[in-house]
């Protein structure tokens, strides 16, 4: 035991005197398996949360209801408002499946106009009562704000949209027709925002709310859910039969609600499109572009092999330059064993080092892409959230960096002390 004790403790010794004498080598080696381990922890970091955002669905809701075509599209339309509106429903098809009994609550969206980029979103104010934040928490206004009424000029926006915009409550706006802003585009009616949504992680942040009655009667639009165009007039109320929906969110009592609706409208019927479950629409969108993952990781793989080899050749190199130094600790009664134990520890020690600094430039490329991420869908990524690859990255590059220590380990093991102390001249 006494003598593992002294042979571990010589190797540590010569393992640090050696970082100190190759200072500028070592840092230069560990910043790049530093990089490769910021990708890597990047790589499955931002993978998961993705994945786990997008397919968590919408907070409240467990379907939507649209016209005929595309689930996806449906979905990112009026979940994450990334997409356009496939079209159209009448009014009396929201009546008639929000009085299903297999339906908890049924809330209408009209889509179709922004107000500088941002999407605005017509509904009704039991919106707020049904949605929630990313923790399952009901939607809520800060402090001096309200939810609008059912009719009205009164606008409620997302905390993105009100630090971006700089809108406020009391701020007053026009909207803009279409999904693209275009200051061509501007409608002549005006809204006040009379509420602030706390922040919510969800791409709620990034709208603005209004009331559905407001979409209805805006400049420039003609509802068509009768089959022929009506034009609302100032102070008269809309037939029901004239109104229209982009889609519908839906809370489903039970799962067997979902799978019944489904047979109904998606394989019975030709008009609707029910998206359900949320998070299986957006799972299958993910599985689709599974491959997108795997060259990712394949990329992040690469790169730390290259690290490794950056490790290799560093050692490999200094090897000739402390020849002389293996041959007098040789001669001064270090085994051979020890000469070899100590390259192949100060190669896991250079890769160890570089691993820990990866959690710096993971935590930089997370924080640049939390940003992208969030200004672009309202999805927010956590730096601190933690990942299994946090623990086994390190230990793997760890050992890989060790390994990679093995080949120089065997040039310094090798190494005659006859011949390295013979005089240079």
């Amino acid at each position: 035991m006494r003598q593992g004790v002294s042979v571990w403790q010589a190797v540590g010794l010569i393992v640090r005197r050696s970082l100190r004498q190759h200072a500028v080598s070592t840092a230069i080696t560990a910043a790049s398996v530093a990089l490769a381990g910021g990708l890597v922890f990047a790589v499955f970091s931002i993978k998961r949360q993705a994945y786990e955002a997008f397919t968590g669905g919408a907070t409240g809701f467990d379907a939507v209801l649209g016209a005929r075509g595309s689930q996806l599209q449906l979905v990112l339309n009026t979940v994450f408002h990334l997409e356009t509106s496939p079209g159209n429903l009448p009014w009396t098809m929201y009546q008639q499946i929000a009085k299903d009994p297999r339906v908890a609550r049924a809330i209408p969206y009209a889509v179709g106009d922004n107000y500088r980029g941002f999407r605005i979103v017509g509904t009704t104010p039991e919106l707020f009562q049904a949605a929630g934040d990313a923790r399952g928490r009901p939607l809520a206004v800060g402090q001096g704000g309200r939810f609008f009424e059912a009719s009205g000029r009164d606008a409620v926006i997302g905390s993105v949209v009100a630090r971006r915009a700089g809108l406020r409550v009391g701020s007053t706006f026009h909207p803009y027709h279409g999904v693209v802003f275009s200051e061509r585009m501007q409608h002549q009616e005006e809204y006040t925002v009379v509420g602030v949504l706390q922040p919510s992680n969800t791409p709620a942040d990034r709208v603005v709310w209004i009331p559905i009655d407001g979409v209805f009667r805006m400049s420039g639009h003609v509802l068509r859910g009768s089959g022929q165009e009506f034009t609302p007039q100032g102070g008269q109320e809309i037939p029901d039969e004239h109104k229209e929906v982009s889609a519908v969110m839906l809370k489903l009592k039970s799962p067997q609600a979902g799978f019944a609706l489904e047979q109904t409208i998606n394989k019975q019927g030709k008009v609707a499109t029910l998206a359900w479950p949320i998070g299986r629409v957006m799972a299958e969108l993910f599985d689709k572009i599974g491959w997108v993952n795997r060259v990712l990781a394949l990329v992040a793989y690469l790169v730390v092999v290259v690290a490794a080899g950056a490790i290799l050749a560093s050692i490999y190199n200094s090897i000739n330059e402390r020849r002389r130094d293996i041959a007098i600790l040789r001669a001064l009664g270090a085994r051979r064993r020890i000469v070899f134990l100590s390259i192949v520890l100060e190669a896991g020690v250079i890769a160890a080092i570089g691993s820990l600094l990866g959690f710096v430039v993971y935590a930089a490329i997370l924080g640049v892409a939390a940003v992208i991420v969030r200004v672009q869908t309202g999805v927010v990524l956590d730096v601190w959230r933690l990942h299994p690859v946090f623990v086994l990255a390190p230990m793997g590059m760890t050992l890989l960096g060790a390994l990679a220590g093995i080949v120089p380990a065997i040039k310094a093991y090798r190494t005659d002390v006859a011949e390295a102390l013979a005089p240079l001249s």
